[in-house]
């Protein structure tokens, strides 16, 4: 009997290729649950998932099993064979890694994928938000012309200074695109990028990015450390009337502060994707005409999705050939063997 593999979602541009990729080493099988209690009680024998070995996640799987939580982590390991668990997007939060790392269950996702897609799609933010070209298109919509749009509110991009905090793939793929107006970049991550271009400027601290930063871009992964992080003393370090950007994770900023900011005048505008509690989006955001929303497309385009499904499902046939995968999320990287035990 072959080793089985569960899709937790659909696989939407790749069907052709996932049978060649799958065809004689495993078989594929997909989510028939319409509950977690019945997604949990289907591993054993006779069940549904039966000898299923490994998972391809969807994050729109949360919809019926829930989020990847230690409980939920915990009964996987105790009811099936599942040793491995493959997340179909580059952010993975909603998986509890550390309690995968208790019960020896790796996880992998899909670092760059969608770097590009993300990336123009926080170009637009910002260029939304200094511009106010959100605003303007609702005016004409709206019929009114250009009557709610105020080009003296407005600020060009060029000789403007953006700071990014998080130079990985996005993050960099991002500052390349702003230098070309040209703006200044500075940045700060947990260390200083290795061979990044002279004109990225590394900066020391957070605060020292929010000091002088036009604009704040965040590019960083949702974990306990980073949950908060732009809160109240950060934003205030901002200069009066700057633009705050968000499509990494909604959690990162206090959403608290970045609304007192807004009502008070201190931050312009924001641009944001990603939102703490999503679908729900906190109707005072609406009320700030300037402000740019988008429900968490950023990383979506039709070769972003098929790069992705792709990554996601290569991770997936590595560890069923050879008991290891690629793209191992780094919290699990540290003291890995040479493979996960089938």
């Amino acid at each position: 009997m072959l080793p089985r593999v569960l899709l937790c979602g659909e696989i939407e541009c790749v069907q052709d290729e996932l049978k060649e990729m799958f065809h004689g080493i495993a078989e594929v099988i997909h989510l028939v649950s319409e509950s977690r209690s019945h997604f949990l009680s289907s591993f054993g024998p006779g069940g549904p998932y039966e000898g299923t070995v490994a998972l391809y996640r969807l994050t729109e799987s949360s919809k019926v099993i829930g989020k990847f939580d230690a409980p939920l982590i915990h009964a996987l390991a105790d009811t099936s064979k599942v040793r491995w668990i493959a997340q179909s997007s580059s952010g993975y939060d909603a998986i509890d890694v550390q309690a995968c790392k208790e019960r020896g269950i790796m996880v992998s996702n899909t670092p760059g994928a969608n770097e590009d897609a993300t990336a123009t799609a926080t170009l637009y933010l910002m260029l939304s938000c200094l511009r106010h070209f959100s605003m303007a298109e609702r005016s004409l919509r709206s019929g009114t012309w250009r009557t709610l749009f105020n080009p003296a509110q407005t600020h060009d991009v060029t000789g403007r200074t953006l700071g990014i905090f998080g130079l990985g793939r996005i993050g960099l793929r991002f500052a390349r695109l702003a230098h070309a107006f040209p703006m200044r970049i500075i940045y700060f991550s947990r260390r200083k990028a290795e061979s990044v271009p002279d004109w990225c400027e590394y900066v020391s601290s957070v605060e020292e990015l929010c000091k002088q930063a036009d604009v704040l871009s965040i590019h960083v992964s949702l974990n306990q450390s980073t949950a908060g992080m732009i809160g109240e003393k950060e934003i205030r370090t901002l200069r009066q009337g700057s633009v705050l950007i968000n499509t990494s994770r909604g959690r990162i900023v206090d959403q608290e502060a970045m609304i007192r900011a807004l009502e008070d005048g201190h931050l312009s505008s924001v641009g944001l994707d990603v939102y703490p509690d999503e679908p729900h989006v906190d109707p005072r955001l609406l009320t700030f005409p300037r402000c740019v929303l988008l429900p968490h497309v950023g990383g979506e385009s039709a070769e972003s999705n098929r790069a992705r499904e792709l990554q996601a499902l290569g991770n997936l046939k590595a560890f069923v050939l050879g008991g290891v995968g690629k793209d191992i999320v780094p919290e699990l990287k540290t003291g890995i063997g040479n493979s996960t035990t089938l």
